[in-house]
Order: structure tokens, then C-alpha cells, then sequence
């Protein structure tokens, strides 16, 4: 009895962005932490919630703790607060789905690293803060990072891209750095056939003749006005087109609409939904012409593949780690060319059979993505750390 006791560990993880809260983020931290409780049934488990989150994570497995964990992430109060809140549950191990580990974290910490954009495009037009500010929180911030890199036992990369660009920017060994790709939602992977496609709910959206399609955060990298630019010119030819940029409204967003304002003052052709949830999304990849993801760089590229698994042609930027986690699924561009992005999605609109052959090779690419999968090779690199 006293060897099994041994045998159990304590672990933590960080669920403060878990759900919608956190945003792409957010499905990451959500779908790990709910299949990795469900799958070990030895250890026990103390999942860090905020308040805004609390009483969205349920769990059956007795072992499971929730703790309130008030402070807000990239603040002083993190730093001082959760060290102290994982020293009191006397951990044996943390797990960081993102890269604000606080420094005085005391016990040995794996630390999930999505992408390095935060060193890749150090700009003031990707935050709200005064010039000045922004540069002392950037620098802050690139010191966390690097911290986290260096003292956890484990950096879980998303990709092999990012993989790479961790090893080279933080000259760390390859083998503490291990890939666990993402998954794709379960609720898009069971198809289109368990709903109603409803005319009114696409109304509801203000979103009535056909459309290309964007789901995503509006961050500068994302390159949306980019997209809205190529879009006006498309528009020239097809004037009946939208374009719907699915995403909750935010100072980035806000940034977006007034950019797109400079084009079109008063009844503009691209839409802003806000957010959609996963069941009204499945209809819009199902409806939409292509979705186009037109970023500058990713760390792994989610939302593509949730359009693939929802029936949705792709067109996608040719940067970073799009081409290794979409495959031969979909059609590419260079983002920082705008004739050749406008070409490419002309090439979608006006081949039917082009879309039908993405579709197919889209539904084959999400299989080899599962959220199961990424959890299993989680908790292996628990024990591994063990």
C-alpha cells in the first residue's frame, strides 16, 4: 500500500486561459487538461482556474482538485501569487500551457511553447500600450520566456517548426524539446450531418450571398488587413461577395473595422460576426467558398484544420509551420505578396472541382491530428520527468 502511495504524484496545471477565455489558447489548455484527468486515474490532479473559468471545468475523476487562481496572467500578481498557490498544494510537477511561468516557480515545471511571435514581431501596433510601456513589458516578457525555457525539465513545442525555432533561439539541447502536435475539435470531427443547416442562423450574422471566410484573433501578425486590402481588389470583379472575419471583438478587431472603413464608409461587404460558437461555425465552413488564412507566422495553425474538418476549402499563407501541419490539404501564397494572394483565391472561387479535391484532402489531413493523441503524449511527458 505504501509503494502505491509513492507511486502517486501531484501535478499541476495552469488552466487560468482554459475555455473560450483564453481564445486559441484556450481550446489548447481545455482539451488537455479534460482528456488528461480522464486518462490517468493514478496521479492527482490540481487544476489553477481563474474566476472567469471556475465553473466551466467538471471533471469525474476523484483526484481532480480545482484551485481558484485570481491573479491574472502577465501581471506582478502572478508572479507573487502562484508560486505561492503551487507551493502550498506541495507539487511534484507543473505544467505551463503557455510561457508565463513565474519566475520563483518552485517545483520542476514542463512548459508548452505555441510559437516565439512575441520575439518575432516586437511592435507596438500588437498591443494597446504606450510605446515606452510596451518595450519595458516586451523586455519583461523575453526574460520570462527565456527563464521558462531554460529551467523546465521539459518544452513541449506544438510543431517541428517551432521546435526548431526554439532550439535556435534559446540554444537548448534537441532533445529537451519534444513535439505534441495539436488536435482538432471533436465537435467539428463528427461531420455535418448531426445539425440543421439554417438559413436564419446565417441571417442572424447579417451573412446572406456567398463568402470567403477568416476564424481567428485579429493580431497583426494574422495580417487581416492584408487580406481586406486583396479582397477590395477580388471585390471589382465579384462584386456579390463577402468576406466574414469571425473573431471576438477586441481593440484588434475595432482596428480591423476601421481599416476597413477607409474602403467601404458605409455599407461594407466584409462582416464581423464576433464570436461564433462551435456548432454555428460548423455552418459557416460548411457555406463558405474557402477559408483564407493569410498570417505572417504560426506556431501551429489550428483554425485551418478546424476548417478542414468542417467541409471548408483552404487557402492558406505558405509561412512559418502552415505548410507542415496542412499538407498537401491546401492551396498557398505568399502573404507579403498581394497579387499572388488575390490570384490564388481566384483560382478557388472559380474551380469547383479544385474546391471539391481540397475538401476531400482536407477531412484525410485532420486525421492525423487528435486532441487524444496530443494528451497521451502529454502525460508521457510527465512520467517522463518523473
Amino acid at each position: 500500500m505504501r509503494k502505491n502511495k509513492e507511486k502517486t504524484k501531484r501535478i499541476g496545471i495552469d488552466a487560468r486561459f482554459y475555455g473560450p477565455v483564453g481564445k486559441g489558447l484556450g481550446r489548447y489548455t481545455k482539451e488537455v487538461v479534460d482528456k488528461v484527468v480522464a486518462l490517468d486515474r493514478e496521479n492527482e490532479y490540481f487544476i489553477f482556474l481563474s474566476r472567469e473559468n471556475f465553473s466551466e471545468f467538471v471533471s469525474d475523476n476523484p483526484k481532480v482538485k480545482k484551485v481558484l487562481a485570481g491573479a491574472r496572467w502577465y501581471t506582478l500578481a502572478e508572479q507573487i501569487f502562484m508560486p505561492y498557490l503551487i507551493w502550498r498544494a506541495r507539487l511534484d510537477l507543473m505544467h505551463f500551457p503557455h510561457f508565463n511561468v513565474p519566475v520563483l516557480t518552485p517545483v520542476k515545471s514542463v512548459v508548452t511553447i505555441h510559437d516565439l511571435i512575441l520575439t518575432k514581431f516586437p511592435t507596438v501596433r500588437a498591443t494597446t500600450l504606450s510605446p515606452l510601456f510596451y518595450k519595458v513589458k516586451n523586455l519583461f516578457y523575453r526574460i520570462v520566456i527565456w527563464l521558462a525555457v531554460k529551467r523546465a525539465k521539459t518544452v513541449i513545442a506544438v510543431s517541428q517548426f517551432t521546435k526548431d525555432d526554439i532550439i535556435r533561439q534559446f540554444k537548448i539541447k534537441p532533445d529537451k524539446v519534444v513535439v505534441t502536435y495539436e488536435g482538432v475539435s471533436d465537435l467539428l470531427n463528427k461531420g455535418l450531418d448531426d445539425y440543421s443547416h439554417d438559413k436564419e442562423t446565417l441571417l442572424g450574422y447579417n451573412i446572406g450571398s456567398p463568402f470567403l471566410l477568416y476564424v481567428g484573433n485579429a493580431y497583426p501578425h494574422k495580417n487581416l488587413e492584408g487580406l481586406v486590402k486583396v479582397f477590395s481588389l477580388i471585390l471589382e470583379k465579384r462584386p456579390g461577395l463577402s468576406l466574414v472575419l469571425v473573431g471576438r471583438q477586441d481593440y484588434f478587431y475595432n482596428r480591423v473595422k476601421e481599416f476597413t472603413g477607409k474602403y467601404w464608409p458605409e455599407k461594407s461587404p466584409v462582416i464581423f460576426p464576433g464570436f461564433v460558437p462551435d456548432e454555428n461555425l460548423k455552418l459557416l465552413y460548411s457555406r463558405a467558398l474557402a477559408y483564407v488564412f493569410p498570417s505572417f507566422y504560426e506556431g501551429f495553425g489550428l483554425p485551418p484544420l478546424e476548417a478542414m474538418a468542417g467541409g471548408c476549402p483552404v487557402i492558406s499563407s505558405n509561412k512559418s509551420s502552415l505548410p507542415e501541419i496542412l499538407g498537401e490539404a491546401a492551396v498557398y501564397f505568399n502573404p507579403e505578396d498581394e497579387e499572388e494572394m488575390k490570384r490564388q483565391i481566384e483560382k478557388i472561387i472559380e474551380d469547383k472541382n479544385l474546391q471539391q479535391e481540397l475538401i476531400k484532402k482536407g477531412y484525410e489531413q485532420v486525421k492525423k491530428y487528435s486532441w487524444e493523441k496530443c494528451a497521451k503524449e502529454t502525460l508521457g511527458v510527465y512520467k517522463e520527468v518523473f
